[in-house]
């Protein structure tokens, strides 16, 4: 069971990850609208530009931010990091032409606090309880972006988007608060291999190819639904016939159809051991979406049909892209896969936008645009095809006495000859010794008594 102190410290951080990923998910089904009548924002180049700045920098200050918090603190770190999206969000409310828009997007995004936020979650919870917590978090996540979709378009009727802008900077001064006053500090703050990049393990992690397909795929996805909400706001209202104020009654049935039937595939995928299958799939599924949408969409109904498919397949692919990064990703290089697969998410971002925003400015249509994204979604169709079936295994931590002075080599190999270990390494420096270990059947009271011996 979680202690009162990691359960605090659970439900805090998850919060301060919903505050802040609620400014930026409201924005998503309403930018292209309203910065569109900002002065320049007929250009629809400047418009993704704009739309994706927030990406770039997020990518180029993720690793490092959480590399620095290791050396500073991490809740300096996240102060930083709140006061620059804090300031970015007024700058972008203030904007009075969209290159104004698109700087303050761009200091948003340099307030790059995620990977120190799950250094701080590592921090304050143990080894057998970091799963859950992390979970706690991917929850707030999926959580907050359903609500805003939802939300978004009432809500920019009411205040229009620099009000959104405000109200963000208004949820990042209270989360900067609530970082001070509710998360608790650290007794002790190490690095933690399970949740950190490591620059050591970078190259193994980039020369892996399952990894690389995974990389791959989190790039094409999230480019795809930047490039979509980048024209998606605008066919709505043109062929749709809805007010932005209305968006929400598209965005409320086929998000809550996608939560619906994202449940029991991934039930299926991860019980029956098919997690393959149910990942190509969805694959399978968002390329025909992004082509029907390139190849008939003539009217609102169309809209719904094809965005309904979406939401199945991108909520599916959401959910079991970080599980099969957790099982293939080497026992000591999880941290460093995350980091890189985050970095890629984040680049995805600015990239598919801008290109979504140059594509409608030249060809004065969205079809390029569904065009490139189903481009995107063959490709990884293809590459995810001869992906091995990651083993039905999950990840289990247990911590190393901090005054046992014994062989870590031989610890892991004792530990790695257990039934049903994987994979099995002491990381002495962390105190901690990280398994991979089959999902069923395997000998958790051999593993608890070597554990103990260490204490």
């Amino acid at each position: 069971m979680m202690s009162r102190l990691e359960m605090r410290a659970a439900t805090s951080l998850a919060g301060l990850y919903a505050l802040r990923m609620l400014g930026m998910f409201l924005i998503l089904p309403v930018f292209a609208v309203y910065a569109g009548q900002l002065p320049g924002g007929q250009n629809h180049a400047l418009v993704g530009l704009a739309f994706g700045a927030y990406g770039l920098t997020q990518a180029l200050l993720q690793l490092p931010f959480g590399m620095w918090s290791d050396q500073v603190g991490r809740k300096k770190v996240i102060y930083i990091g709140l006061a620059l999206f804090a300031l970015g969000s007024v700058m972008c409310a203030l904007a009075d032409h969209i290159v104004w828009l698109i700087i303050g997007r761009a200091v948003q995004g340099a307030g790059a606090i995620s990977a120190a936020v799950t250094a701080l979650l590592a921090d304050l919870t143990r080894e057998e309880n970091r799963t859950k917590a992390m979970a706690m978090i991917g929850g707030s996540i999926a959580t907050t972006f359903a609500v805003s979709l939802v939300a978004a378009p009432k809500l920019a009727e009411w205040i229009g988007l620099p009000g959104i802008f405000l109200m963000t900077a208004v949820l990042a001064v209270a989360a900067l608060i609530g970082v001070w006053k509710v998360i608790p500090n650290p007794s002790v703050s190490r690095f933690h291999s399970d949740a950190e990049a490591n620059t050591r393990r970078l190259p193994q992690v980039l020369r892996h190819p399952q990894l690389l397909r995974l990389n791959y795929g989190v790039f094409a996805l999230h480019a795809a639904q930047m490039a979509m909400f980048t024209v998606m706001p605008l066919l709505l209202t043109q062929r749709g016939g809805l007010d932005v104020a209305h968006h929400w009654y598209v965005y409320l049935p086929v998000v809550l159809l996608g939560f619906v039937l994202m449940v029991p595939a991934i039930i299926y995928g991860e019980k029956k051991h098919h997690l393959k299958e149910v990942f190509l799939f969805a694959i399978a599924l968002m390329l025909l979406a992004q082509l029907g949408m390139t190849l008939w969409l003539p009217n609102l109904s169309a809209i719904v049909l094809w965005l309904g498919l979406y939401f199945i397949a991108f909520n599916i692919l959401e959910a079991t892209q970080p599980s099969l990064i957790s099982k293939i990703a080497p026992t000591e290089a999880k941290g460093t896969a995350m980091g890189v697969y985050n970095t890629c998410q984040a680049a995805s971002m600015f990239l598919g936008s801008a290109l979504a925003g140059w594509l409608f400015q030249h060809f004065g249509s969205a079809t390029p645009v569904f065009a490139l994204c189903a481009g995107l979604m063959g490709l990884w169709l293809m590459v995810s095809w001869g992906m091995q079936p990651p083993l039905p295994v999950k990840t289990q931590m247990f911590h190393i006495g901090e005054d046992w002075q014994g062989n870590p080599a031989e610890l892991s190999a004792k530990l790695g000859a257990i039934d049903g270990v994987k994979e099995a390494v002491v990381l002495i420096e962390e105190r901690v010794a990280l398994l991979k270990v089959l999902q069923d059947g395997w000998d958790a009271a051999a593993a608890q008594q070597l554990i103990a011996e260490t204490h």
